[in-house]
């Protein structure tokens, strides 16, 4: 009887240990499961961060690009209604493109309506010496009227200056050929509007050398024509 009650009372030791046993595991497990959630839970997190700023940063780039297309939207349709007025103060008050545009008479002045373009030609002997690119001083007339207008009637518009040369050779001056010398003449003429007032980012030098005439450089009337420096205003721009 002393042994049967000693060996019940061992099986409930052993039970008890065994349930204690099973629930140190079942913690154990239960702890590993939250330490791996938890970790995955960081790093989702952290994910999550991640595309939000992203989502941010891409909402923000296309809100600037719809600014922008409305600004530019803007602007052609201004430039549009100016063009549109030029073309009707030529053909109806029968002004003249430098009346009209606002440089006034004594600039050779075209207009292009489909181009959307207003060009004043200045010509190389008023603006330099022979095979030279430094300004002379007596331009300063020319082109701070030019500067003035430009400021007044086409401010925030693209400015091109455009050099063009003659086709005779380089043969005395230090430059290599007729495109650099006309792609000099044009930073020049860029260079002094610039520092009088003109935005940089909205004005360029294009050099072209004797690739675009005006005229035949068989003769010499010819050749004075096209030795040029034009100022071409994009109104749609």
């Amino acid at each position: 009887m002393g042994a049967d009650k000693e060996n019940q009372i061992s099986s409930t030791r052993y039970q008890n240990c065994g349930m204690k046993n099973s629930l140190l595991h079942n913690f154990a497990f239960c702890f590993l499961i939250f330490t791996l959630l938890s970790a995955g839970c960081t790093d989702w997190k952290k994910k999550y961060g991640y595309l939000n700023v992203e989502h941010q940063n891409t909402l923000g780039l296309l809100e600037r690009e719809r600014s922008e297309k409305g600004q530019l939207a803007e602007r052609v349709s201004q430039g549009q209604q100016t063009i549109e007025e030029l073309q009707r103060q030529i053909a109806e008050r029968h002004r003249t493109p430098a009346e009209a545009t606002g440089f006034g008479e004594g600039y050779d002045v075209s207009f292009d309506p489909s181009a959307g373009t207003i060009t004043v030609t200045l010509q190389n002997a008023i603006l330099f010496g022979s095979g030279k690119a430094e300004l002379k001083r007596a331009t300063s007339v020319e082109l701070d009227h030019i500067r003035s207008v430009l400021q007044s009637n086409y401010r925030g518009k693209q400015i091109d200056v455009v050099g063009h040369t003659d086709s005779d050779p380089i043969k005395k001056s230090k430059w290599k050929d007729n495109w650099e010398l006309s792609a000099q003449r044009a930073l020049s003429v860029v260079r002094y509007l610039v520092a009088r007032g003109i935005a940089k980012d909205k004005i360029r030098a294009v050099g072209c050398g004797d690739a675009r005439p005006v005229a035949s450089n068989a003769a010499a009337s010819g050749k004075a024509k096209n030795r040029r420096v034009e100022i071409v205003v994009h109104m749609r721009k």
